[in-house]
């Protein structure tokens, strides 16, 4: 389905894993897309993937905790490919496991400037940009942890609670202006990021966390990413949708 023929999108976190995925999918189906990450040399990488696929995309890199690295990032997009409807705000980090009382203050504050200060910047300029293209969709990544707790992980849970209420404050300011805004909550997605320094028998237990069974994919939060881009969800914004394997049932 070439149901995002012409459309400009961006990805942010774009290098590997679920930003990857979704910039893949986001390019098969006719977008233009603007892979950015911190890491250059990743985000080429998903641009030659989807190049031999025939896409059209360009890389970028970004630091999402940086405004005015986001700002260019988005003038970047819209020099490029000449406006913008699509983004999607994926990049986020983790942080040590430590108590409340014991986090390290350092780890506090990178951890809020990348998964929630990077999501504000990027909707500040995005939504700018969708206005000047008449409008367009957004999906911010949170988790599961935006709706359940988890120990020694104060920031990240914070962080992801908190964009939670960043997306649809955002959705309602927005929803006149035809740009919908929402979050994605995945559970425990099979990347790199997660479990390139764990052993079989952690990767095990985590699975076994979900009621399905297993890890998610990349492709299987995507999937839902990309459904809500695209105007088959045009009847969507403000929400948070689950892709958890059933872990939040319990």
């Amino acid at each position: 389905m070439k149901n995002f023929k012409d459309r400009v999108a961006i990805v942010t976190g774009a290098g590997s894993g679920i930003g990857a995925a979704i910039a893949i999918e986001l390019a098969a189906r006719g977008a233009h897309v603007v892979a950015a990450d911190i890491d250059l040399a990743s985000a080429v990488g998903t641009v030659t993937k989807i190049s031999a696929t025939l896409g059209n995309a360009r890389a970028c890199q970004v630091d999402v905790a940086d405004a005015p690295s986001v700002e260019q990032m988005v003038a970047f997009v819209v020099e490029t490919f000449g406006g913008l409807h699509l983004a999607v705000n994926n990049a986020g980090i983790g942080g040590p496991s430590e108590t409340t009382a014991n986090y390290p203050l350092d780890d506090w504050q990178k951890i809020i400037d990348v998964n929630l200060n990077g999501v504000f910047y990027g909707l500040k300029y995005e939504i700018a940009a969708m206005q000047e293209s008449g409008g367009g969709a957004i999906v911010n990544m949170s988790s599961i942890l935006g709706t359940v707790g988890w120990e020694n992980a104060c920031a990240y849970v914070s962080t992801k609670h908190a964009l939670v209420g960043l997306t649809r404050t955002a959705a309602m300011e927005y929803a006149g202006h035809n740009i919908r805004i929402n979050a994605v909550g995945p559970a425990f997605i099979d990347t790199p990021l997660l479990t390139k320094n764990l052993d079989t028998e952690t990767i095990e237990q985590l699975a076994a966390l979900h009621p399905i069974g297993r890890l998610g994919t990349p492709e299987e939060v995507s999937a839902l990413t990309c459904f809500l881009l695209s105007d088959n969800a045009s009847f969507i914004t403000g929400s948070y949708h689950l892709v958890d394997g059933g872990y939040t049932t319990k």
